[in-house]
Parts: C-alpha cells; structure tokens; sequence
C-alpha cells in the first residue's frame, strides 16, 4: 500500500470515530443543563446566522473553484467547517443552559416545520463524514475523488445551513423572552 492510501486509511478511521462520536456526546451533551448558570438565550439568532453564513461561503466557494480559484476555494472550505463546528458548540451550549422550544405552528405549517427539522438533524449527521472524507480527498490532492464526493457532499450540506435558518425563522417566534 502507498503512503497515500496508507494516510486515507488512518484518515478514514479517525473520520468514523469523530462521526460517530459527534452525535452521540450532543445528544448526552442535549440532556445535561447546567445550574445556576445564565440561559444562553442570545445564541440562537448568532448560531442561525453563522448557518446562512456557511451556506453563502458554500455557494462562494464552488463559484471560486469553478473559476479556478483553488486557494480561495479551501480557505472558504475550511471556514466552512470552523463556521459549522462554531455552530454546533453554540447550539449545545444554548440547550445546555435553556429548556427547549416548542413549536407553536397548527395546521399545514406544523407538518413543514417537523419535516424540515427532521431532515435537518439527519442530514446534519450524515454530513459529518462526507465532509470531512471530502475534505480529506482534497488534502491529500485525490482532487478526482474530491470532485465525485463533493458533488454529493455540497447539496446535502448546503441544505443543512439552509435548513437550519429555516428551522430557526419557524420557531423564533415562540421563544420565551
């Protein structure tokens, strides 16, 4: 085996280690509220907006490595994933210190809100893998498997940064100020 493939595989075990354990320390990290401390309140609109701004970095992004911008293209990329974990460390750190909100749509709208929230926490799951495997192609200079992998990997994470300023527009007005 060459060094190359030698540096994906330990590439590789250490994505599905971060992958799987990423969702399991939020979810256990969802469940614990802290005492006596200040309820984050503020961060859901900082988190939402850090989303829209991944996903305009995302569409930046693609139109620079369309356009022969290749350095431009992986300092957007990474801002993108130090963007996406800046994130998740507000998102856990709100819910650690503040109950959930409900959603208090009825009807149709009700029905929108649960489908995009649920296809939102799914594919921001899935998309932990592709993009670090997408990520990594690129780092080692696989740039063919690169291009394969991110013409999956850019609509799925495109639509979680979407998602989640939508997901964040439908519930804000039933936050408790």
């Amino acid at each position: 085996m060459d060094a190359i493939a030698l540096k994906e595989k330990k590439f590789n075990k250490l994505i599905n280690l971060v992958s799987i354990l990423i969702p399991i320390v939020v979810a256990i990290l969802f469940g614990v509220k802290l005492p006596n401390v200040e309820p984050l309140g503020f961060l859901p609109p900082i988190y939402a907006s850090v989303n829209g701004l991944t996903a305009i970095l995302l569409v930046v992004a693609v139109i620079a490595v369309k356009n022969g911008k290749l350095e431009l293209h992986q300092k957007l990329m990474t801002s993108c994933i130090l963007l996406s974990l800046a994130f998740l460390v507000m998102y856990v750190a709100y819910h650690m210190t503040s109950d959930s909100t409900s959603f208090g749509g009825e009807g149709i709208v009700r029905y929108i809100y649960f489908f995009i929230l649920i296809t939102h926490i799914i594919l921001s799951i899935v998309i932990i893998p592709l993009v670090l495997r997408t990520y990594a192609k690129a780092y080692l200079k696989n740039y063919a498997a690169h291009r394969k992998l991110a013409k999956i990997t850019f609509p799925l994470w495109l639509y979680v940064a979407v998602t989640g300023v939508v997901v964040y527009l439908m519930i804000s007005p039933y936050y408790v100020h």
